[in-house]
This record gives C-alpha cells, sequence and structure tokens, in this order.
C-alpha cells in the first residue's frame, strides 16, 4: 500500500444535501412570482408602449407576508419532517459499485457519489465489487471514513483480491462474501515505490493503521485481531487454544481460511460466493441491481475541485462583463461554460448532485428576470442572488442526505474560502475591467453578432468615439443598463449610468470611455 505525504489524513467529511431540500427552493421562488407582488395591467396603453411604471407598482402587503410565511415552511418545516422520514428501504434496489483499479482520490470520489446515491434511492444495500491490489493509504482512509457515514447496509465482495488498502477497505463494510480463489490482507504501508519505511516513520503509521483497521473491525462485527493483524507483522491472532496467524508476518486469508469457524463464528468472510448473484441469494438481497460504473472522468474532478475558485472566478467574471457590455455573447458563453465545469466535476466528485445546479439556474433565471422582466420588484432579484450563491456553496459541502439540515462550520469551511477566494479575485478583475477594457478594441468585438437582415444593415458599430458629450437623444430599446439608443438617425449601442432606463425616453450622453457610451436620463 503506498504511504504518500498525506499518508494518514482522519479529518472528518460530509456529503450533499438530500433531494427534497432543492425542491423546497424552488416552491418557494415560485411563491415569490412577480404576479404575487401586485396586481399589474399589462395591456399597452392605446397609441403608446408598455408602462413600465404599471409593472412597478406597489406590492400587497398581505400577499407578500403570506408567500415569506410559505418560503419559511417550504424551506424550513417540510425538508426536515422529509429527511426526518428518509430510511434506507428494504425493497429499494442494490447499488453495486466496482473497485477494480488502485484505491486512489478518483476512485473515492466514485464510492463517495455511489454512497449518496445509495442513500437517496433508499438502496437495500450496497456492494462494493473488489478486485484490488492495494493503493494509497489516505484515499483508503476516505473511502472507510465514507463507509463508516452511510446508513445503508454495506457489503464487500472480494473478487478476486483484497490486498493492503482494499482490505482496509472491506473492513469498513458490514459483510464481507469472497470469491473461491480471493485473497484479502496484507495491508503493511509502504512507500510509493514499494520500499519499506524508514523504522521511525512505520512505527508510527502502521499504529496509526493498526488502530484505524481495529475500529473499523469492531464497528462491523469482524475479528478486530485480525483487522490489526493485516497491518502489523508484530500482531498474532489466537481464538481459544488454536493459533491462527504466528507473529512474523502479515496476515493474508484465502476464502475458506476466512470462512472457516472458530467458536461458532466465521473468522472474517460471510461466505464463499462464486458471483455476485450468488452473493445476492446467500445475503437475501432481493433488490433490483442496478451499477454505478466509473465515468472516466473521476480524474478530471479531482483537479475541478481543486481548482474551483479558479472556475468560479472565471464564471463570476464572465457573468460581469456579459453585464457590462450590450446583448449576449463571448462572456457570457464562457462564464456559464466555467459554472458547467465546477458543477460537473462536483458532481463527478460525489459532493453535489445535479440539484445545486438546478437551484443555480433556477436562481440565474430569478435575476435575468428582475433585471429584463419584472424589473423594480427587487425580490425576485434578491432571492436570485441568494439561491445562486447558496447553491455554489451547497455544490461544495460534503453532506450525505441523512446528515442534519445544517451544514456544521467545519463542513462550510473550505467551500466558503474557496467562495470567498474567489469573489475577491472577482472584484479585482471588474476593477481592472472597469478600467481597461473599454479603452480596446476588443470591447466591440465581445459582443456576437445576432441581427439579421434590415436590423443587421443599420446596425452602427459598438464603438463610437464621435459623439459628442452633451448629445441628446431618444432610447430605441429599453436600457437594463444597456441597449440601443438613437441620436440623429444614429442608432448606438450605449450604457445607463446604473438606472433602468425605459423605450422612446430622451437621453444624454455623459462619457465616451472608448467603445462605451455612457447616457443618463434627459
Amino acid at each position: 500500500m503506498e504511504n504518500p505525504q498525506s499518508a494518514v489524513n482522519l479529518a472528518g467529511s460530509h456529503g450533499p444535501w438530500g433531494f427534497t431540500l432543492p425542491w423546497t427552493f424552488v416552491l418557494g421562488a415560485w411563491s415569490f412570482a412577480p404576479h404575487g407582488f401586485a396586481e399589474v395591467d399589462d395591456t399597452p396603453p392605446a397609441g403608446g408602449p408598455f408602462s413600465l411604471e404599471k409593472a412597478r407598482a406597489a406590492p400587497d402587503v398581505a400577499r407578500l407576508m403570506k408567500r415569506l410565511l410559505w418560503m419559511f415552511l417550504l424551506c424550513g418545516v417540510l425538508p426536515a419532517q422529509l429527511m426526518a422520514a428518509e430510511s434506507p428501504a428494504a425493497t429499494g434496489p442494490v447499488i453495486v459499485v466496482p473497485l477494480r483499479t488502485e484505491v486512489s482520490d478518483a476512485q473515492f470520489f466514485l464510492l463517495r457519489r455511489a454512497l449518496k446515491e445509495a442513500e437517496r434511492a433508499g438502496a437495500q444495500a450496497l456492494i462494493i465489487d473488489m478486485q484490488t491490489p492495494g493503493g494509497a493509504v489516505d484515499a483508503a482512509l476516505r473511502n472507510m471514513e465514507a463507509l463508516g457515514k452511510t446508513k445503508v447496509p454495506t457489503f464487500t465482495y472480494v473478487n478476486d483480491q483484497a490486498l493492503s488498502a482494499g482490505a482496509l477497505i472491506a473492513l469498513a463494510t458490514q459483510k464481507i462474501y469472497m470469491a473461491p480463489t480471493a485473497v484479502i490482507g496484507a495491508a503493511a504501508p509502504v512507500m510509493a515505490g514499494g520500499e519499506d519505511l524508514p523504522k521511525t516513520m512505520e512505527d508510527k503509521t502502521v499504529s496509526v493503521l493498526a488502530a484505524t483497521a481495529r475500529a473499523a473491525a469492531q464497528k462491523n462485527g469482524h475479528n478486530a485481531e485480525v483487522a490489526e493483524a493485516f497491518v502489523s507483522k508484530a500482531k498474532a491472532v489466537k481464538i481459544g487454544e488454536v493459533v491462527v496467524d504466528t507473529a512474523d508476518a502479515l496476515l493474508t486469508l484465502s476464502a475458506e481460511e476466512a470462512a472457516r469457524l472458530y467458536d461458532g463464528k466465521p473468522l472474517l468472510s460471510s461466505g464463499t460466493a462464486a458471483t455476485l448473484e450468488e452473493l445476492l441469494s446467500k445475503a437475501g438481497l432481493t433488490g433490483a441491481v442496478r451499477r454505478i460504473e466509473p465515468t472516466g472522468f473521476e480524474q478530471m474532478a479531482l483537479w475541478i475541485t481543486a481548482l474551483a475558485p479558479l472556475f468560479l472566478l472565471g464564471g463570476i467574471v464572465g457573468t460581469y462583463v456579459e453585464f457590462k457590455t450590450p446583448g449576449f455573447g463571448l462572456p457570457g458563453i464562457l462564464g456559464l461554460i466555467c459554472f458547467a465545469i465546477f458543477f460537473t466535476g462536483h458532481y463527478l466528485a460525489g459532493l453535489a448532485g445535479w440539484e445545486a445546479f438546478t437551484i443555480f439556474a433556477v436562481g440565474l433565471l430569478l435575476v435575468i428576470g428582475e433585471l429584463f422582466i419584472f424589473t423594480g420588484t427587487i425580490i425576485p432579484g434578491l432571492l436570485g442572488a441568494l439561491m445562486v450563491v447558496g447553491s455554489l456553496v451547497w455544490a461544495m459541502v460534503d453532506r450525505y442526505p441523512g446528515d442534519a439540515l445544517l451544514p456544521s462550520t467545519e463542513m462550510l469551511a473550505r467551500p466558503l474560502i474557496n467562495l470567498g477566494l474567489a469573489v475577491l479575485g472577482g472584484l479585482a478583475a471588474a476593477y481592472l475591467l472597469a478600467k481597461w477594457l473599454p479603452k480596446t478594441a476588443l470591447y466591440g468585438r465581445l459582443v456576437l453578432a445576432t441581427a439579421s437582415g434590415a436590423q443587421a444593415a443599420s446596425r452602427t458599430p459598438v464603438m463610437n468615439a464621435r459623439l459628442p458629450i452633451g448629445t441628446v437623444g431618444v432610447t430605441h430599446t429599453m436600457l437594463r443598463p444597456s441597449g440601443k439608443a438613437e441620436f440623429g438617425g444614429l442608432q448606438c449601442d450605449v450604457v445607463s449610468d446604473g438606472d433602468l432606463i425605459d423605450a422612446g425616453m430622451k437621453v444624454r450622453v455623459i462619457a465616451v470611455e472608448g467603445a462605451r457610451v455612457v447616457v443618463v436620463q434627459a
């Protein structure tokens, strides 16, 4: 078993939110739908454009309080009740996850994802189909810790070797079955290249691993002395007057030896099974078998989660530039790609389900709706922003469906650090872009040319430094804050000085900074 520098890592970990919570946010967001804030007359007045003033009518206080109460019930009481009722179903599926590579962080991501999907599905059991020569100690410990957290019954099917780190992981499951020719054991730590550890390091590492193996064995009803003998050469195994293993070599058991009875109890395994189907029959597992196979992207997920602040930064900067430029263009596309990579990586890493992305999408739609459709209502945009930020944090929290509703400080520490780094980087990037970008020709190329036909022919380039300060024109589209305005028959892309301005309103140019024409309502 390899022993990298981070060989022993017993830090606690937790898993993502259960599936019930996200939909309570969706329902809560629906309860704040703009039609609930006021009776809005959206009929255009005769001979005139749609009146934005009517859409900004003051909300009905009683109706708003009613929606606040619904939001409290949906996001607080209902999830707690639903999650309290969650338990593995006796007739649920049997989840089978393979471990047929070396034990590694990427392999751990697969197991963690399988464990959380098993809990969400109310699985009857989760079976690790194991054939591994071992792997990294720290990854093995993370696998053991995750198995110790789940409420789903866990099995290991040794088919046909569980050596080194694999033996430790098997001890962390509640039942062990072995193929007729399978072997298990030999879990002593070594260097990454297979060399023995220096004496002092070996003593320390063996002590920690032996204690961890004993604890896992005791928790799951396995023989603790056998578990320790897997790790330590100095450990002898004796049951009554029978010496099972002497203190001169690491213990490795065959399927027959592991199933042998001592005082009416098997030494380690619950039985021998030639196939997985035979195991299901012997264990009395009747649920439909559902296999969770590796996608091939687990190693990529390792890098994505490690570089999470950079992907968040890319998403934040892309969104900022998109809102600062007219139309929908390359910055918005790149921002969405960064967010998509962020959520996909954390899903593959077993940290979050797709519900986190659902909340992000709903929140983003609410923010867009506030800016472009239901302007002035404030609450949908505020709620959307909270949902976006919450989903980003939630995607990074390692929480299992059965955990407490609110994450602990330890669970939130790394996600908040990652988000904080991304926000600080985003603010710095926004400051630099605000000073530098409008003065470059690149600014005029950021927007995709979506207009066609006559509109494309009449479109004026975004860069227009010939408009003098003080020039008065009329808005051709609503400025949110970007849009189009017409100055003496010349149509230009402009940006308001922060305010939303209706179409057909007079505006005055107050600044021209390269490609950026800034206007205020005249």
